[in-house]
């Protein structure tokens, strides 16, 4: 199957050759005619299957027919995918004078709504953001919008992350009523099917043939390290200056469970004499994108960093990512893992489980439907890392307790609610009744895995 089969024209077809893509993926065969044809969307596929360029090309084709100012609004959850889906823009579309807004928090509002009174094509940006400028711009309108695009739709749509559900009813409240709905996501959730469902455009519905099988790709090598708390850190140094050592040009992810922890580990690394960057929420905006600048461009090959890089970010030198921690929700290990092994190409994860975490990591194997491979390790070279890595990490604790990290967070989240016009205690409280609801869904679900665990070993025992 070629590009040109798919309803698109030769302007994109070159444009796409420039840039070495000649042979549309799955998601693309089946989504761009339907797309064009006018229908609403909902693509399901791994990570890495080329989900942007599904959506974008058909819009591009569309614009380039009739072109008018806004033509589509593309939402995403983080600032780092709005970065790359609005380069991606560019890149296919500069052959016809495409006008982007890239709408985000950390960059001046001011420049922004400079930029959007050019009446700009297609405006990308997070849900947050565009939403206030909504209630602040009075000549900023979307009333013309032929599409709406929400990318990692089931992170925007879920039902626990109250102020992205008040901003898009907000955005989408400001919309045509006439226009196409385009939803794209790696994970499939309830809410998502619901939400396409009640769109008017006879949706269709493309799942990848694979995403009932594996939820991971065949070409990731998983694997994980048990170890005490106490040593994970001593573990984490061993494998990066290891992989360093015996693969010097491949770039690592390392996935950690806070901001201050990357924080921490960054500083550590630092005095180790590790090259690094982290990315973290915390950091300002100009801080996140030279951060993953550098890591794009391997001027390092290492980046600490949150779950705000672990949703749709494609960084085709990847071939390592490490999980500090095993993360409460097993979605976002896909989501993590989804870093490499991109666009068929291998790749390898290891995972650092602590015993606390053990029932953590089941939930993620039934999840993935692949049994993680334990990777062994030289414990003798622990030993001898184990007491200079402990000291400099509790010596950067410190050095970050100091600076008020925890505080300073937290002020800077509340001014983020107030901004939004939300009780900040109204939100808190939320949070721990919805804390409290997790809990005791993984205290049932550790129950029945237990119950299925002696079940088997019965069964081995009879046998």
């Amino acid at each position: 199957m070629e590009f040109g089969k798919l309803g698109l024209g030769n302007w994109i077809q070159n444009q796409l050759n420039e840039i070495c893509i000649r042979k549309p993926t799955a998601v693309q065969t089946a989504c761009i005619p339907e797309i064009l044809a006018g229908r609403d969307c909902i693509g399901v596929a791994k990570t890495g299957s080329g989900k942007t360029l599904a959506f974008a090309l058909p819009i591009l084709q569309t614009l380039s027919e009739d072109p008018y100012s806004i033509y589509a609004v593309i939402l995403t959850p983080t600032r780092e995918l709005a970065y790359q889906i609005n380069d991606q823009l560019n890149v296919v579309g500069v052959a016809m004078g495409i006008r982007t807004s890239l709408i985000v928090g950390g960059i001046c509002t001011i420049a922004q709504s400079m930029n959007l009174d050019k009446r700009p094509h297609i405006v990308v940006g997070t849900p947050g953001r565009l939403a206030d400028h909504l209630e602040r711009n009075s000549t900023f309108s979307l009333h013309k919008v032929k599409y709406l695009v929400i990318d990692e739709a089931d992170r925007l749509l879920e039902a626990d992350h109250p102020t992205f559900t008040r901003d898009l009813s907000k955005i989408i409240g400001a919309l045509p009523k006439k226009r196409q709905t385009l939803l794209f996501t790696a994970t499939n959730t309830p809410i998502v099917g619901e939400t396409i469902a009640a769109c008017p455009n006879n949706p269709f519905v493309y799942e990848s043939e694979d995403m009932n099988e594996k939820k991971t790709v065949g070409t990731l090598d998983q694997k994980y390290i048990l170890t005490p708390k106490e040593t994970k850190d001593v573990y984490l140094v061993h494998l990066v200056i290891e992989n360093r050592e015996s693969r010097p040009k491949e770039s690592i992810m390392v996935f950690v469970k806070s901001c201050k922890q990357a924080e921490v580990l960054h500083r550590a690394f630092k005095k180790l004499k590790i090259s690094s960057k982290c990315l973290h929420g915390m950091m300002s905006q100009k801080k996140r994108v030279q951060a993953l600048n550098s890591f794009k461009s391997n001027h390092v090959n290492v980046l600490i960093c949150t779950d705000v890089a672990s949703r749709g970010l494609d960084i085709p030198g990847v071939q390592l990512v490490i999980n500090h921690n095993v993360p409460q929700d097993p979605k976002d290990y896909v989501h993590r893992v989804g870093r490499t092994a991109r666009a068929g190409r291998s790749g390898r994860s290891v995972t650092l489980v602590d015993p606390s975490q053990v029932v953590l990591t089941l939930a993620v194997e039934e999840l993935t439907m692949v049994r993680m491979t334990e990777m062994l390790v030289d414990d003798s070279k622990i030993g001898v890392m184990m007491v200079q890595v402990n000291t400099i990490v509790r010596e950067c604790m410190i050095d970050v307790g100091f600076e008020d990290f925890d505080e300073r967070r937290k002020v800077h989240e509340r001014l983020a609610l107030l901004e939004k016009g939300l009780d900040p205690d109204k939100v808190e409280a939320e949070k721990q009744k919805k804390l409290m609801k997790r809990k005791e869904e993984f205290r049932l679900a550790r129950e029945r895995l237990i119950k299925k665990a002696k079940k088997a070993k019965k069964l081995c025992i009879n046998d």
